[in-house]
């Protein structure tokens, strides 16, 4: 359950949610209770991650991204939805939640059940060729790694940090076997979208046709562990608030799109979601998810 200081809030946003259409956009702060480290959640360090420049200037850049990875993805792929993932799943069963927009890559909102999905920023466990584009499973190229570097992830030992989208703090990497492509030979990439590469047009259209979806059915947004930092996610809240859907958030702190909110809840997506999915259900005949799945042109 929410903490004491949440519950009042947790009431407000009840008001507001109660008997309307949802669409939810959640952030890393939605899987910190599967073990997996959020960028800029209270107490978080500082991090840089690696950028889409750094990762196509060659083989040095590449060589560190995936030695990283290859120990980060053997401890990720392990990680378990929790109760929030659960809670929203609930909701788009009972016909409350009529889509998800996810800045999330690590697949736990699909595992928990969720159908109505748009991986924003892609999947780290699909792999994309940077020459041919021919996508292909994480697990296949972690085997592959895995024979080229024998040893390897039992050499760096547990005590390593996991960071956050699934790589690891190395400070080494120095002759870690790179892996190409099996078909053209071309440089291997996760199929996600790193900092300074765009978001993929048709994503972005299908996020905004679920937030537009809202309006004639009287919805609202909710949004789920983000901080709403980057324009990625925070153009759906003003998008929201342009077309005067009511938005509430909840997050552990201050997010960038606390201005634009109807009602803030500063509390873990754990117990407020659980709390949430108990009553904010709604009516159950709303039309069918896929035809807000598929609204994009």
């Amino acid at each position: 359950m929410p903490t004491n200081t949440a519950a009042s809030q947790v009431g407000r946003a009840l008001e507001i949610l109660r008997d309307r259409p949802l669409v939810a956009l959640t952030g890393a702060g939605m899987s910190t209770d599967s073990g997996i480290p959020d960028y800029r959640g209270p107490g978080s360090p500082p991090r840089r991650p690696m950028t889409y420049g750094e990762f196509v200037s060659g083989e040095t850049a590449q060589r560190r991204y995936w030695a990283r990875s290859h120990v980060g993805w053997a401890r990720m792929r392990r990680a378990v939805p929790n109760p929030g993932h659960h809670a929203l799943a609930t909701l788009e069963r009972a016909g409350t939640l009529h889509g998800l927009i996810t800045q999330n890559v690590d697949g736990l909102h699909g595992t928990a059940g969720s159908r109505a999905l748009i991986d924003l920023h892609g999947r780290i466990a699909d792999v994309i060729c940077l020459g041919c584009r021919q996508i292909s499973p994480r697990e296949v190229l972690q085997a592959r790694f895995e024979e080229l570097n024998p040893g390897f992830v039992d050499a760096v030992g547990p005590g390593i940090e996991t960071a956050p989208d699934g790589d690891a703090v190395l400070e080494t990497t120095d002759g870690f076997r790179l892996a190409a492509c099996e078909s053209c030979g071309g440089a291997l990439k996760p199929d996600v979208v790193f900092f300074g590469e765009n978001v993929p047009k048709e994503r972005v259209t299908r996020a905004y046709a679920m937030v537009d979806a809202l309006v004639p059915r009287d919805g609202a947004l909710l949004v789920a562990g983000s901080s709403l930092t980057v324009m990625s996610g925070l153009r759906f809240v003003k998008h929201a608030k342009k077309l005067d859907v009511p938005v509430v958030i909840v997050n552990r702190g201050e997010t960038r799109g606390d201005p634009l909110a109807t009602a803030l809840i500063d509390d873990g997506c754990s117990e407020v979601l659980s709390a949430l999915a108990g009553v904010a259900t709604g009516p159950t005949d709303r039309e069918p998810i896929g035809q807000w799945r598929d609204l994009a042109p």
